[in-house]
């Protein structure tokens, strides 16, 4: 128990915390909360990687991801962990406003923390990766944030959603069909408006695609089409197809500091300096 104790001190040496910031005014709803992780040295500035969680629109929570903040930091790289609004009580237009609120937070405030607002990353696991591409793709939620795009590039962890037209219209109904209709409503008109693959005209930044070798089959189609669909439009995009993963182990797998996925997100924020 002292070693792990240990453990836990040890990784949060030089590492500063602000939790439960509110990012839409004076509001105490948890769901527009967020964490920064911020390294203490502020010599020089550093990049910013935006957290957007999944749990298929209707769970999750920041707090449950700590340990990207912290790894991240001992990473020298500000990590901001969000909360959103989630289903049945909110559609999935309402979660890319707060998520787009959220990046105007990080826009305006970063710097306090030693980080640079030119250089915002967006990544998002299975649902949090739908809302990170709607946000980047669609420009009606940066417009209603009253900011332009501050999205440096895009972050896929087995994102999904990507085309919920098609994915509504072609998988086998479950025990989450009736949980995705809450969020996209049974209108297929808006499952096209609310899907990013229909705005990637507006795709202005890079794009890293991550797939677990394992995951649903919707998420390896998708992602396949995303990835060339923009290398079609001369867009800069990468794809990782991670061996042996499955898709929660997509993220789990983030818990240990020194897994393969930061090396690839660094080399890839790198990359655009």
């Amino acid at each position: 128990m002292l070693f792990l104790l240990s453990e836990i001190s040890a990784a949060f040496a030089g590492i500063g915390i602000r939790r439960d910031i509110s990012y839409r005014g004076q509001s105490q709803n948890v769901r527009n909360f967020l964490d920064v992780y911020y390294p203490k040295n502020t010599e020089t500035t550093k990049d910013v990687l935006v957290f957007i969680h999944g749990g298929s629109w209707n769970s999750g929570k920041k707090d449950t991801y700590w340990w990207l903040g912290k790894n991240m930091a001992r990473k020298n790289v500000i990590s901001v962990i969000i909360n959103y609004s989630l289903s049945p009580k909110s559609q999935y237009e309402q979660m890319a406003y707060d998520c787009s609120e959220a990046l105007k937070w990080v826009k305006d405030s970063i710097a306090t923390y030693g980080g640079s607002p030119d250089r915002i990353f967006v990544m998002g696991h299975s649902a949090g990766g739908h809302l990170a591409a709607l946000i980047n793709n669609d420009p009606r939620f940066f417009k209603r944030a009253g900011i332009s795009n501050p999205i440096r590039a895009v972050i896929l962890n087995d994102g999904f959603g990507l085309d919920m037209f098609e994915y509504l219209n072609a998988a086998e109904k479950n025990e989450q069909t009736e949980s995705f209709l809450n969020t996209f409503s049974k209108d297929e008109e808006l499952w096209k408006i609310g899907s990013p693959m229909f705005y990637l005209e507006n795709v202005q930044n890079p794009f890293l695609i991550f797939v677990g070798e394992h995951t649903y089959p919707a998420i390896k189609l998708q992602s396949d089409r995303l990835y060339k669909d923009l290398l079609k439009a001369n867009k800069p995009t990468e794809i990782n197809i991670v061996k042996h993963k499955k898709h929660v182990g997509m993220i789990s797998q983030m818990i240990f500091r020194n897994n393969q996925m930061y090396d690839l997100i660094l080399t890839f924020m790198n990359k655009y300096h």
